[in-house]
């Protein structure tokens, strides 16, 4: 049995490896390639996710799972590493041999070219020029989603790709009840008197506003030793390793607040990558993990954390040092209702708290119709356009500030959207049972000191990798499910008080 486990660490630790090179190529893709390279980058990645995916499900690891079937047990003890090691690795395995190696390849090949062209088509604003691309993402996806089989809804089986165990019924069930709620609330706001932001959208010296950024990295606890930060068109974190976590921002020298949260966001993923124990890292302990609770730990720095009075009480004196032209007379009050404006805009990643996660409902409406063949490609731009006057009263003017606006159809992520609303719900939760448990945290924060929120999310969350799904953790963490109304409270209090409703 240990000469078993062994060779199947050894050929999984392979695996690994060839999974971190096409992220790297990834990686280089979105940040530095040339345009002319998208081509043969995408036969390089195609042909690294087809090696993976056979060496994966060469009948040699389904013969070793089986020789170790009894070692993994039927419900192993979550400290219990090599038995959860095999039961992931059997999770892993089974939904691999149900894609043909055709299939992976191809997708790998479709995403790539995908990319350049949502990034030519964004930039022309023309949707037509990224639809046939769409249309076979769509068609590959609806092939996959087949293959991996599902019960009850199709979108049940890419949604299991990153929110295991999760249902679309639960997703509806949860977003119904922020709707109730988060609809009517945005209404109201949208009814009483604006909140003056005007200064924020003065001139911010780029290179001032990222070495401010990189103050903040350092003191939230993000170990630059083990990571580093660059620029991109769209945000991302991406982890090669235990020792190298990176991530990526854009700055824009009229909008100070897009850069700075970019930032913020990315780096409570990149805390939570960096939080994960060495030793699970390429191994099955760290593949397919929710996604949900990597998008709470992104909120809770980005919004529950950053946007809070308290937060800001420390940093704003320094941001004022860095910035004394734009922020000159700007009081702590007037600066917190400013970076929490609420306003019903078209671009999903500039939006605010409470406007959020309308922007998430309407990609989960369009991405169900769409793998169900109830709505076709080239109809999504008018369908994009009638979701969003539905959701946010709004209906944006060109495809760029609508339905090219996200990078993640082009790269095959139908399924991804959910996983951001029930981040933010996790997020408040999660922040809520680490105050129970450390009632000094606020004040902590108030002085610019964070370590003891960010060890309570490496004990309590990171350290446990891709053991246990968003509802087991929960359940772990706060000793309950999964709940909207912690969530939904927080946003109520923190809004009728910022728009005095």
């Amino acid at each position: 049995m240990g000469d078993a486990l062994q060779r199947l660490r050894a050929i999984i630790a392979d695996v690994s490896a060839l999974g971190t090179a096409e992220a790297i190529l990834s990686w280089d893709q979105e940040t530095y390639m040339p345009p002319g390279g998208a081509e043969a980058r995408a036969r390089h990645r195609a042909a690294l996710a087809r090696l993976r995916h056979e060496l994966f499900t060469a009948p040699e690891v389904g013969e070793l799972l089986e020789q170790l079937r009894e070692r993994e047990g039927t419900d192993p003890d979550p400290e219990d590493l090599d038995a959860q090691y095999i039961r992931r690795a059997r999770i892993h395995y089974e939904r691999s041999t149900k894609l043909p190696a055709r299939l992976v390849q191809e997708l790998a090949h479709a995403t790539s070219l995908a990319k350049d062209a949502w990034r030519a088509a964004r930039q022309a604003s023309d949707f037509s020029q990224f639809a046939p691309h769409l249309e076979r993402l769509v068609a590959l996806t609806i092939e996959k989603a087949e293959h991996l089989g599902y019960r009850e809804h199709i979108y049940d089986a890419l949604l299991d790709l990153y929110e295991p165990g999760m249902k679309t019924a639960e997703v509806e069930r949860v977003f119904a009840g922020l709707k109730e709620r988060l609809v009517p609330l945005v209404q109201q706001v949208a009814e009483a008197p604006q909140v003056d932001d005007g200064f924020l959208k003065e001139h911010f010296d780029p290179q001032a506003q990222w070495d401010f950024g990189m103050d903040v990295l350092r003191a939230i606890g993000f170990d630059l030793h083990r990571g580093r930060q660059d620029q991109s068109a769209h945000p991302f974190t991406t982890s090669f390793s235990h020792g190298d976590v990176r991530i990526t921002t854009r700055i824009f020298p009229n909008d100070w607040a897009s850069g700075f949260f970019s930032t913020l966001h990315e780096a409570g993923h990149a805390l939570h990558a960096q939080g994960i124990p060495a030793e699970l890292y390429d191994t099955p302990l760290v593949w397919g993990k929710s996604l949900g609770i990597s998008e709470s730990q992104s909120r809770l720095w980005e919004n529950v954390v950053g946007r809070s009075r308290g937060f800001w009480e420390f940093w704003l004196p320094r941001l004022v040092q860095r910035f004394p032209g734009p922020l000159a007379g700007v009081d702590l009050d007037r600066f917190y209702r400013a970076i929490n404006r609420v306003e019903r805009t078209f671009i999903r990643t500039d939006a605010d708290e409470l406007t959020y996660n309308l922007h998430i409902f309407v990609r989960f409406d369009l991405e169900r119709l769409l793998v169900t063949r109830q709505l076709d490609v080239r109809d999504l731009p008018g369908a994009w356009n009638a979701k969003m006057q539905e959701y946010l009263g709004i209906v944006p003017r060109n495809d760029a500030e609508g339905v090219l606006q996200d990078i993640h159809w082009s790269m095959g992520a139908i399924g991804y959207f959910p996983t951001y609303t029930l981040g933010n719900v996790l997020s408040v939760q999660y922040y809520e049972q680490a105050v129970r448990e450390h009632p000094e945290i606020p004040d902590e924060i108030r002085h610019g000191k964070f370590d003891t929120l960010r060890i309570w999310t490496n004990q309590r969350i990171h350290r446990w990798g891709a053991i246990f799904n968003a509802a087991e953790l929960t359940q772990r963490v706060t000793g309950g499910p999964l709940d909207s109304g912690p969530y939904i409270r927080y946003l109520e209090e923190k809004y009728r008080e910022i728009y005095r409703l």
